[in-house]
């Protein structure tokens, strides 16, 4: 069973093995949200299912509530808030029962975009309780690099399963949690955005420019080497022990603009070995949604 990383090679041998397998491709554009879709029907590994950001891995867009929380109501309730908000486990394991994924079944990950939006669903199936998922190092391209063939336009579909919930294999945290741990030595928070947007200078996408104060700032490209491929798990380590000065890894809560490009930042840690960390899935767009909550710049 692969948990964190699967090589091209480690995938190709794995196919070989004909183990239930299922291959998610989670390419995303959030500048052009129908260009996933478009390369993935453009070139995908062969048998893998489109697992669309916007319409799969997050909740539908309602009424933003009391607390910042996008509302549908019902069983579509979000588990989260923010630009993203996480769909609630139960609608989760609907989705995946829908493309024929069962709780035996090994899972792979990837995009063509630095694993920004592939470590989303890592984390979801974590978070479902399915341990056995891995992300394809170097994505598409290093699959490609490796010999591995692709396929374009669309699968035919998956015959339903019956995906099962179990306990929660990941934390996540909410806006209260993080207020309330606010400047204590117990809480770490990790933001993954890019420097000028952690320090105010610009903001593209939120009505609120700057960052939770205490926040230190690891843009998630950090994580990645020049091959495409996530560093080594020793440099990852030495890096994540400067920027965490002694703090315990174990209060780490990742975000980012809509808590997607937080997870390579979470899933470096764990390939560092220092553990999996909490993630406050709706991030900045869910903590400027009350202008009560403080704002630091800089």
């Amino acid at each position: 069973m692969y948990t964190t990383l699967i090589s091209a090679e480690q995938l190709q041998a794995l196919i070989a093995e004909a183990k239930p397998l299922r291959i998610f491709d989670c390419s995303f554009d959030l500048m052009q949200p129908h260009a996933g879709k478009e390369h993935y029907l453009q070139a995908h590994l062969p048998g893998a299912v489109y697992a669309n950001l916007d319409t799969d891995l997050s909740a539908k867009h309602g009424v933003p509530g009391a607390h910042g929380v996008v509302t549908a109501g019902g069983a579509d309730q979000p588990a989260s808030g923010g630009r993203h908000p996480l769909p609630n486990r139960e609608k989760f394991a609907t989705w995946l029962s829908s493309v024929g994924f069962a709780n035996t079944t090994q899972a792979v990950v990837y995009d063509r975009n630095s694993a920004n939006y592939c470590g989303r669903l890592w984390w979801m199936l974590k978070w479902a309780g399915h341990e056995g998922v891995a992300i394809l190092d170097g994505g598409l391209q290093a699959w490609q690099a490796a010999g591995g063939a692709v396929a374009s336009g669309e699968e035919p579909s998956h015959f339903q399963s019956n995906f099962e919930l179990g306990p929660e294999r990941a934390t996540l945290v909410d806006a209260g949690q993080v207020s309330r741990q606010l400047g204590r030595p117990t809480q770490t928070l990790i933001d993954a955005r890019a420097p000028a947007r952690f320090r105010g200078e610009v903001e593209p996408l939120d009505p609120v420019a700057g960052h939770i104060p205490g926040a230190l700032n690891r843009p998630f490209s950090q994580n990645i080497a020049a091959n495409g491929k996530f560093k080594a798990a020793a440099e990852l380590r030495a890096e994540f022990d400067a920027l965490l000065g002694g703090r315990d890894p174990a209060g780490v809560v990742h975000h980012c603009g809509s808590g997607v490009s937080a997870l390579p930042n979470l899933v470096a840690m764990e390939i560092a070995g220092l553990g999996r960390s909490g993630l406050y899935a709706g991030s900045w767009s869910d903590w400027v949604s009350q202008a009560e909550r403080p704002v630091a710049k800089g």
